[in-house]
């Protein structure tokens, strides 16, 4: 069996793990507003096709 050493990751690099969460998290919540924003797109033209008929 092999002992390896456990290294804890430096101010900088866990500055830049946080930032790629941030950019993770961003990105998520823009495809769910998107995924929003179309849902309320649909419910409205099914609005108007259901009132011009």
């Amino acid at each position: 069996m092999k002992i390896t050493e456990v290294t804890t990751p430096t101010p900088e690099q866990q500055r830049i793990k946080a930032m790629q969460a941030q950019v993770k998290r961003a990105q998520e919540a823009v495809k769910a507003e998107r995924a929003r924003q179309k849902i309320a797109s649909g419910q409205k033209m099914m609005a108007k096709a259901v009132q011009s008929n």
